[in-house]
């Protein structure tokens, strides 16, 4: 039991098996060594055991908020799912924004642990402290978009006043490995698989009901410090503060004409790192061009609305509105925020820069709760390997093809036919059944973001030693590489990233752990997080503290993924980054990704031994194994089988 501000001590456990509900307190020491959130949720998990099956019933599928979240910390709406991904077989844990997290804090909650499998559809309504499964037979098929609409009428709620809805589509009942969960209409917790998980135990939704009802710090004038020093911070960053060209203004997106004009876009399944390169190679003519996608573009010309999270001063959501032809059907859609890495994976990495029909793929991905990013690229894979004739029996995508493309998401969602199917099961599945490693961008069974790791050097250390599979959001070094925060370093040298990466990844363990936006590290520091954590719980750690349980959940997280089987052979990177240069013209050209100087730099930094941590860090971090955490053996040392 934990006295700790911030917390509502109340975890339901629910086994879905017998249908048994049960409360447990948050234990405090490990409140104390974890955080919270993504922390406490990976700490749960890990518990579980590392062996089991991620579709098997054993799975737990953890809904975690942090001490912070749904307080008066800027951008502080997040909430973690953690689990063991289907998609890669390590632990992983997946966030999304919204109003649920803070809403599932008010209702009286610090976490949701799911375990066992339904025998039918249900779905899980909290309210007031207490959670009730309720029947979901008849939603079970509908989209997320259908869902949402008829579990407002069934709970006689209001999203956007006292209910938030967190639910799956066809891609999570159908098992695909990269479903996600989707808060209300268009926030997902992407990567990963949680909605995979989701569906295979037979939870359609988890439906939150509360008013508002923050909590108060246990130290009113720390808080209040620490509270007023990140206002400040965030409303003098360029990067947060409302101004012309930040996220306030252009969203995720104002990345595209950036990563187009420094030639770390990838395009047409990172062949190319630019959509200018294709087209002066001639594989592209000038109607593909990466600024029609761009944030500057959507903003001219289809932006309606600039929603926000709870507790959220920049507003980087940018809700969209589109009129487009399909099939000679007329199509209108309205989706809340037209995301980089989105437009990214749906538009220039598979062919295609035009920006209303990537609007409808994204808004497509959302209601059959499919990631967005895995899709994308899961096509952009399809198109490379139907270039090359790997997919000829089963039909296959051509490069830009947007009217099959749109179509296509729906089929892998429902598993609809043989190539849909594959598509499906993800790239490292496509890769051993049609023999296409060459074809794949992922690491680890997850595709890479929308940066090149060629020429953000960092981002290659980053998605190769990422816990959950090539990722951006692990440690974001374009933040230093890009727009230089904390201080601006080389894009193209590798020397010192491996330390670098290190640190943002320990950071962001620590932002996921709250749970608040990561976009508050553009503005805020280790100061003015040890002054709010402090300020709400009423602790008193030091910065050093502080980064040392980053350290703990990366390396508990690494561990994890040790026992089941990973080590240093699986912190790689698709071939081409390593071996083929960048195609680009100036600073970038020649460029490839010096992947074993920063492992051997990044290793030595963590103290890992090829990738795996040793007896020597579990005991220096009080990382604890052996009864009572669903592990044995000897530690780091001691790597399982992996069982995916």
């Amino acid at each position: 039991m934990t006295e700790l501000g911030g917390f509502q001590d109340r975890v339901a456990r629910i086994d879905l098996s017998t249908e048994s509900i049960s409360y447990e307190p948050i234990d405090d020491e490990d409140a104390k060594k974890y955080i919270g959130a993504r922390g406490l949720g990976v700490k749960y998990v890990f518990e579980q055991g590392p062996d089991v099956d991620p579709l098997e019933p054993e799975n737990l599928l953890a809904f975690m908020n942090g001490p912070l979240s749904g307080t008066q910390v800027t951008m502080s709406g997040r909430i973690a799912v953690c689990t063991k991904s289907p998609l890669t077989g390590t632990v992983t844990d997946s966030h999304h924004g919204g109003w649920s997290g803070a809403r599932l804090k008010w209702a009286g909650f610090d976490g949701l642990l799911f375990e066992g499998e339904a025998d039918e559809p249900v779905y899980a309504y909290i309210e007031d402290g207490e959670v009730e499964l309720r029947d979901a037979s008849h939603l079970w098929g509908e989209g997320v978009h259908e869902t949402r609409e008829r579990l407002e009428e069934e709970v006689d709620g209001s999203y956007g006043k006292n209910l938030s809805l967190m639910a799956i589509g066809p891609g999570g009942e159908n098992e695909v490995r990269y479903a996600c969960i989707i808060n209300e209409d268009d926030r997902a917790s992407g990567r990963g698989g949680t909605g995979c998980v989701m569906g295979s135990k037979n939870l359609k939704a988890v439906v939150v009901k509360s008013n508002t009802k923050m909590p108060q710090p246990a130290d009113s004038e720390t808080f209040r410090e620490g509270h007023q020093q990140a206002m400040q911070a965030i409303q003098e960053s360029d990067v947060t503060a409302p101004n012309e060209g930040g996220l306030s203004q252009f969203g995720t997106n104002v990345l595209m004409n950036i990563g187009e004009e420094m030639s770390g876009l990838p395009t047409r399944n990172g062949k190319y790192t630019s959509t200018r390169d294709a087209r002066e190679d001639g594989f592209a003519d000038e109607e593909f061009d990466a600024e029609k996608v761009s944030g500057e573009n959507v903003r001219e010309n289809i932006l309606v609305d600039e929603p926000t999270c709870h507790s959220c001063p920049v507003a980087c959501k940018k809700e969209v509105e589109v009129q487009a032809m399909h099939k000679g059907e007329e199509m209108n859609v309205r989706m809340e925020s037209y995301e980089y890495e989105s437009a990214y994976a749906l538009g220039p990495n598979s062919g295609n820069t035009e920006r209303d029909d990537v609007a409808i793929m994204i808004d497509r991905c959302n209601d059959m709760g499919v990631d967005t990013i895995e899709t994308g690229n899961m096509m952009a894979m399809a198109m490379e390997m139907t270039e090359e004739g790997k997919l000829d029996d089963i039909g296959g995508l051509d490069w830009g093809d947007t009217e099959t493309m749109i179509d296509m998401i729906e089929r892998i969602a429902h598993r609809e036919n043989d190539l849909a199917d594959l598509l499906a099961e993800g790239p490292r599945r496509v890769s051993e059944a049609r023999d296409a490693h060459d074809n794949s961008l992922a690491v680890k069974g997850q595709t890479i973001a929308a940066y090149d790791p060629r020429c953000m050097k960092g981002m290659g250390i980053g998605y190769a030693t990422s816990n959950r599979g090539a990722c951006h959001l692990r440690g974001y070094t374009p933040a230093a590489e890009i727009l230089g925060i904390p201080e601006k370093v080389d894009p193209y040298e590798w020397e010192g990233k491996g330390e670098l990466t290190a640190a943002f990844q320990d950071l962001h363990a620590i932002s996921d752990s709250f749970d608040i936006c990561k976009f508050n590290a553009f503005a805020e520091g280790i100061e003015e997080y040890v002054l709010q954590y402090n300020g709400m719980t009423g602790l008193d750690v030091t910065e050093e503290e502080l980064l040392e349980a980053g350290e703990r959940v990366y390396n508990l997280e690494r561990y994890y993924n040790n026992l089941a089987g990973f080590d240093g052979s699986d912190d790689s990177l698709p071939a081409r980054f390593l071996e083929d240069g960048i195609r680009g013209q100036g600073a970038s050209e020649g460029e490839y990704c010096e992947l074993e100087e920063m492992k051997e730099e990044y290793y030595d930094h963590r103290g890992w031994v090829d990738g795996v941590v040793p007896d020597e860090k579990l005991e220096e971090l009080e990382i604890e194994i052996g009864p009572g955490t669903g592990v044995s053996g000897d530690g780091g040392g001691a790597a399982a089988a992996s069982d995916d």
